[in-house]
């Protein structure tokens, strides 16, 4: 397993929960030659890379005229430019195996959106639609993707826009539900059709 990502105290905090060997990689994924060097590097050490997860997530809840050039740069980067980044820097590993498999947490917003999240919203519809595409182009090499659209989970990121006053724990789901989904597709314990993002409302 390798944990990467751009807050080193997150990326050790997550490896706790890990069990086997892993490492660590203080990367920014917006950046794409930083992705190409990063995975370069990897594969380098262990030989091939089975499986690419994207996780990554940024969401500013703003009305439309809030929306800055930054704040729109900072959403797609981290939502969708780490995706494609990633991607790009795996498919020609994933093609000279012939094998790999890409599971990418998208949203629900991305299909039924709340009032002040249009660009995250439109970031996750993005993800969407590129996760449909590499799932049509790895047919011919092998690679399988698909995208898990959660609802409200429970996790640090919506707690810093809604209390549980607004979304309720009990209506939230877990993130060890949304990590189940992409596993089983990976195990192909759960059949799912290439590329789809799969909807996953909140209880």
């Amino acid at each position: 397993v390798v944990l990467v990502g751009r807050t080193e105290s997150t990326l050790d905090e997550t490896s706790q929960q890990l069990e086997g060997p892993f490492s660590i990689h203080v990367t920014d994924i917006a950046d794409a030659k930083a992705c190409r060097d990063l995975v370069k590097q990897v594969a380098d050490q262990l030989g091939r890379i089975d499986v690419l997860g994207n996780v990554a997530g940024f969401a500013p809840s703003l009305s439309i005229d809030q929306v800055t050039a930054e704040l729109w740069q900072q959403t797609i980067d981290t939502n969708l430019s780490s995706v494609v980044n990633l991607t790009a820097a795996c498919w020609p590993i994933f093609e000279k195996q012939q094998s790999g498999f890409i599971g990418s947490v998208s949203s629900m917003a991305s299909i039924d959106p709340f009032p002040g999240f249009s660009i995250y919203a439109a970031a996750k519809a993005g993800v969407n639609l590129f996760t449909l595409v590499t799932g049509r182009e790895g047919q011919k090499i092998g690679v399988r993707a698909m995208a898990v659209a959660p609802g409200a989970v429970e996790t640090g990121m919506l707690r810093k826009l809604f209390d549980e006053s607004v979304i309720p724990a009990d209506a939230t789901l877990s993130p060890d539900e949304v990590a189940k989904v992409i596993v089983d597709c990976l195990e192909n314990k759960r059949a799912f059709e290439v590329g789809q993002t799969i909807e996953l409302p909140s209880p």
